[in-house]
């Protein structure tokens, strides 16, 4: 099986960390990972769109019922009808998380991750949380995190 990096983040966001995300996920998906999300905008949309860009697969795991919440770069839409407790399943689908920017979600998630042994990789704010691992930019969080999952 393919192993996965899960791309967590804001929601909503700006065109400089949509950029970013949007390299990131070209970069997972050059790199020969699948990209698991939340699957919905922001962060999540960019980070598939630039997967997709690279010929990658995209899963995404959805908080309601309707498969219509994907984003249009979600090939695997997940449906949970969890609401923000998905956040566990977005996480625990990865074999590493990054993180780009975000709120209380992304800071959930990220918890949840190190609770469960995941390695996080953090582009922005969340840099300083003990465990995880800051990377100055997509190039940079990439090679961190081949490291993490590759050994």
């Amino acid at each position: 099986m393919k192993k996965r990096i899960s791309v967590i983040g804001a929601g909503t966001c700006g065109p400089e960390t949509e950029a970013l995300a949007e390299r990131l996920g070209f970069l997972i998906a050059e790199n020969g990972f699948d990209l698991v999300c939340g699957g919905r905008m922001g962060v999540q949309r960019a980070a598939c769109r630039g997967a997709k860009t690279a010929g990658g697969r995209t899963v995404g795991i959805l908080p309601g019922l309707d498969f219509a919440q994907a984003n249009e770069f979600v090939d695997v839409p997940v449906i949970t009808g969890l609401g923000h407790m998905r956040n566990f399943l977005v996480v625990k689908n990865g074999d590493a998380a990054v993180a780009v920017e975000g709120g209380a979600g992304t800071l959930s998630e990220i918890g949840l991750a190190l609770k469960s042994g995941i390695p996080v990789v953090a582009l922005g704010h969340w840099s300083g949380i003990e465990g995880v691992r800051p990377a100055k930019g997509a190039d940079e969080a990439m090679d961190i995190l081949k490291t993490l999952v590759n050994g």
